[in-house]
């Protein structure tokens, strides 16, 4: 879905291939973690992945918990699952793309390692694991750990992207320090942070960073959500994902930024809806805002607050320049979830700054449709970021 005009443009979600199913912790249940947190990107523990949640493709698999910081750059834990190929790996090992995954919601119900993949999801990766890559697929800081999951939140997810590389060359299991990126939607963003301070989060670990492949990548919503209050109007047909989208991203702000007094700016619709997206995956959260609009989460503009324009940036914000290494950008004009514009404009930012960046649009696809409709570019386009030279 998208929120447009004067309300918030975000990423789609993906549902999990039973939207009702249970969290399979694979006897890795980090929820209430009170151990010791190592440096990031240390390797706290490792189990066998359970069966049913692997993917079509992948030999073995894992669950891993692994030290990282959250959004308030404090030590944290986070999860992941590390997904090999089938075969014998390569001299050197396998080299690495990490999965930033799309919209599934905040609480610890919605965990993409102990759900199943869609069946998109799982044709996607399992792609990149025929090409010859193991993937390493975060949940992000938060999801079946302790604290909120920081939604949207530029520098908070990369963090747990690039630790969990880190992590995964824990493992007893032959990994090259060659990596890249790959993210959908709410991840296509995630990948694109990731790929701006890959090479500096995980500098002195020996990894290789090589690029990024984002597609539905949503950008600038900073911007937009500036202009979030009570005359906020939306287009009518976006319905009540409209409702879910904004709370998820008033939960997490104010979270990530008590000090803004957020909640002093909400109706009383509006804190039990951010109270509500803390808890609920997507659909229950679509269903229990159903018939409610944005605008009524809201009794002041979001930016009456003081400092909130610059917490917005801050917490959203995209960074268009100080890149390493190359970018790929892949936009359906069909795309009624993350406008186009989103990322063709961020595609003319980077540009401006000199980055290098390689946008191919697909002017039949719609969100969805674009991350498989992408492989015929995003593959080589990979293949060749991943087989060049040592990085600097």
């Amino acid at each position: 879905m998208v929120l447009m005009a004067a309300g918030i443009a975000v990423p789609a979600p993906v549902a999990p291939a039973s939207a009702a199913a249970v969290p399979n912790w694979s006897g890795l249940d980090a929820r209430a973690y009170t151990g010791d947190i190592p440096a990031p990107g240390a390797l706290i523990r490792d189990v066998p992945l359970a069966p049913e949640l692997s993917l079509r493709g992948a030999g073995a698999a894992y669950r891993l918990l692994y030290a990282t910081r959250d959004q308030h750059d404090q030590p944290a834990v986070s999860t992941a699952a590390v997904f090999l190929p089938q075969g014998e790996p390569p001299a050197g090992g396998w080299p690495i793309v990490a999965w930033a995954h799309g919209t599934v919601g905040l609480g610890d119900d919605c965990t993409p390692s102990a759900l199943p993949r869609s069946r998109r999801d799982d044709d996607y990766l399992t792609h990149w694991l025929d090409e010859g890559y193991a993937v390493v697929a975060t949940d992000y800081t938060g999801l079946g750990t302790p604290g909120l999951m920081s939604y949207l939140n530029s520098v908070a997810t990369a963090r747990s992207v690039i630790d969990s590389v880190v992590a995964a060359h824990g493992l007893s299991v032959p990994l090259s320090p060659r990596w890249a990126i790959v993210g959908q939607s709410q991840g296509g963003g995630a990948a694109v942070s990731s790929a701006r301070y890959a090479t500096e989060f995980s500098r002195g670990s020996g990894l290789d960073y090589r690029g990024v492949v984002a597609t539905g990548t949503p950008a600038n919503i900073e911007q937009v959500v500036k202009r979030a209050g009570p005359d906020m109007a939306l287009p009518p047909e976006l319905g009540s994902a409209a409702n879910s989208y904004a709370a998820y991203i008033v939960a997490g702000l104010r979270e990530a930024r008590p000090d803004l007094n957020v909640d002093s700016v909400l109706s009383a619709q509006g804190r039990e809806a951010a109270d509500l997206a803390e808890t609920l995956c997507t659909a229950e959260l679509d269903e229990a805002l159903a018939g409610r609009t944005p605008a009524q989460f809201f009794r002041a503009p979001l930016v009456s607050l003081p400092d909130a324009a610059e917490a917005l940036d801050a917490y959203l914000g995209t960074p268009v320049s100080g890149y390493d290494r190359p970018l790929f950008l892949g936009v359906g004009l069909r795309d009624r979830d993350v406008p186009p514009s989103s990322t063709l404009s961020l595609y003319d930012q980077l540009t401006a700054n000199g980055q290098d960046v390689t946008l191919r649009v697909y002017p039949d696809q719609d969100h969805s449709g674009t991350v498989l409709a992408s492989l015929p570019d995003s593959t080589p386009f990979l293949r060749t970021a991943l087989a060049g030279g040592a990085g600097g």
